[in-house]
C-alpha cells in the first residue's frame, strides 16, 4: 500500500514510533510525503490538520520494509518539450524497494499535453514493453478547470475521449492515453501503476514518434512545484 499525502500534516506510527507527516498544504505546494507499507504492515493516523490521502492497494505477499519517503527523497524532472512540456515527480520509482507499486505526480502547465507522445504498457514484452493498469487521479488548481483524455486501442477499433475536472479518476488498463490541459488551468494527476514488472517500458504511437524532433526547449512555466 501506498499512502501519498496530497495535503495536510498528521502523526503516522507503522510501528516504529510516530512521526510527523505532511508539509503541503495542497498538490500545488510543493513535493509529497508518502508511507510505503508491505504486506501485513499497518498504520495508525492522527491528524493534525485537515489532511487529504490518497491510498492505493496491490495484493503482494513479499516481505518488505515499510518505508516514508520524504520530499527530500524524490527527484523530479521535466519531460517532453514546448507544448507538451510537463514535471515528473518520482514518488515511489522503479529503484524503489517496493512489491508492486510505481507512483508518479504529473503537472501539465495550462495548454499543454501530457503523457506524449501517446504510450501504452499492456502487453508483457520486455524489454520492448510490460503490462501495467494506470490509475489517473486528477486535481486542478482552478476549481473551473479541465482537461482531456484520450483512450484509444492500439489496433484503433476503439477510442473515446473523456473530459475531466478536479477529483476525477481514470482508469487505463490498455491502450494509449495521452492528455491536454484546458488552456489558463494547471493540471496534476497521481499514477498509480501495477503489473506483471516494475519496469517504465513502453511502446510509443509510432505515428506521433516524430514529434520529439521538433521540441528546442522546455516550456518557460516550468516546474510547477519545487
Amino acid at each position: 500500500m501506498a499512502l501519498v499525502f496530497l495535503g495536510g500534516r498528521c502523526r503516522a506510527d507503522w510501528g516504529a514510533g510516530e512521526t510527523s507527516v505532511g508539509s503541503r498544504k495542497h498538490v500545488f505546494d510543493g513535493l509529497p510525503h508518502t508511507l510505503y507499507l508491505p504486506s501485513g504492515g499497518k498504520v495508525v493516523l492522527t491528524a493534525e490538520t485537515v489532511c487529504e490521502i490518497a491510498e492505493c492497494r496491490v495484493p503482494s505477499t513479499a516481505s518488505l520494509q515499510p518505508h516514508l519517503i520524504t520530499p527530500g527523497d524524490i527527484a523530479s524532472n521535466l519531460r517532453g518539450g514546448e507544448n507538451a512540456s510537463r514535471q515528473i515527480v518520482d514518488v515511489i520509482s522503479p529503484a524503489f524497494a517496493a512489491d508492486k507499486l510505481v507512483v508518479f505526480e504529473v503537472y501539465t502547465p495550462g495548454g499543454n499535453w501530457s503523457s506524449y507522445p501517446p504510450h501504452k504498457h499492456e502487453v508483457h514484452n520486455p524489454p520492448e514493453e510490460v503490462d501495467l493498469d494506470e490509475i489517473y487521479y486528477y486535481r486542478m488548481k482552478d476549481p473551473r478547470a479541465f482537461a482531456f483524455q484520450n483512450l484509444y486501442s492500439s489496433d484503433g477499433a476503439r477510442s473515446s475521449i473523456l473530459k475531466v475536472h478536479d477529483g476525477d479518476v481514470v482508469l487505463v488498463r490498455d491502450g494509449y492515453h495521452p492528455v491536454v490541459a484546458g488552456p489558463g488551468y494547471d493540471v496534476y494527476y497521481l499514477n498509480f501503476l501495477a503489473g506483471t514488472s516494475r519496469s517504465m517500458m513502453v511502446t510509443e504511437d509510432p505515428e506521433h514518434v516524430w514529434l520529439r524532433s521538433t521540441w528546442k526547449q522546455y516550456d518557460a512555466r516550468l516546474p510547477l512545484v519545487r
